[in-house]
Parts: structure tokens; C-alpha cells; sequence
């Protein structure tokens, strides 16, 4: 993992995040792939593909629960950190976008208490 002005690059093949661990910022995919794992019954189910525009780790702003799933790099990718402060000032600029970011959160994480894989997000955020 690198860090640099606007976000983090990771290579093909670094954990992003863990299953388990404790989150406090979300992800939009800059450039890149990344892959969203589940551990279940001592093995993994992929349960996305997320690409250039993609988010994840939301939960984590709305939420204080472990995250639910291992986020995996499959290329090098680029990936914008937003922590709670920064989601909170996209509120202000941009609404919309945080209201869908929102929306999408709620979704998922039904979908992950009722043990459903996890949907793609319906948004996708212009790459800064």
C-alpha cells in the first residue's frame, strides 16, 4: 500500500480490508479492481467485482459492527479513503450523491443480515 495526496494505490493481491476488523472510513475505486470476499464454512465466496467508480466500506459511517467481508485488490488500483468527516462534507456539497450512498448502505446491510450476498452499487462516483 502507498499513500499519496488523494487516496491509496494497493496491488494486485493486498487485503483492503478484513472481515472482522473495525472500520471507520469507506472506498471509492479511483482505477483498478477490487474483489469483495466472504468467509463462510472455512472458505470464501466472491461476492463482487467492483471497478473504477465503485464504493465500499460505507458501512462503516453508518454502523458500528464489524465489517462483513474481506475487500481484496485484483489489479493495482487507486483507491479515494473518505472517513466520516470527509462523507459529511460530500453531504453538503453534493446531496444527491451522499442520499444514494445512503440508500445503497441501508440495502446492503439488510442484505447482509439476512445473509444475502451483497448487490453492486446502483451509483457510481465520478473518479477524483
Amino acid at each position: 500500500m502507498r499513500d499519496g495526496a488523494l487516496g491509496r494505490e494497493y496491488f494486485g493481491g493486498e487485503t483492503i480490508i478484513q472481515q472482522g476488523e473495525t472500520g471507520d472510513c469507506m472506498y471509492v475505486v479511483q482505477s483498478g479492481s477490487v474483489e469483495v470476499v466472504q468467509k463462510v464454512n472455512g472458505g470464501e465466496q466472491r461476492l463482487a467485482i467492483l471497478e473504477t467508480g465503485d464504493f465500499f466500506g460505507e458501512m462503516a459511517l453508518f454502523e458500528a459492527r464489524p465489517r462483513q467481508n474481506d475487500v481484496v485488490a485484483l489489479t493495482k488500483c487507486r483507491l479515494l479513503v473518505l472517513d466520516y468527516d470527509d462523507f459529511e462534507h460530500l453531504c453538503q456539497r453534493e446531496p444527491e450523491i451522499a442520499n444514494q450512498i445512503r440508500g445503497i448502505a441501508e440495502a446492503r446491510g439488510k442484505a447482509g443480515r439476512a445473509g444475502k450476498p451483497q448487490s453492486k452499487p446502483a451509483v457510481r462516483v465520478k473518479p477524483v
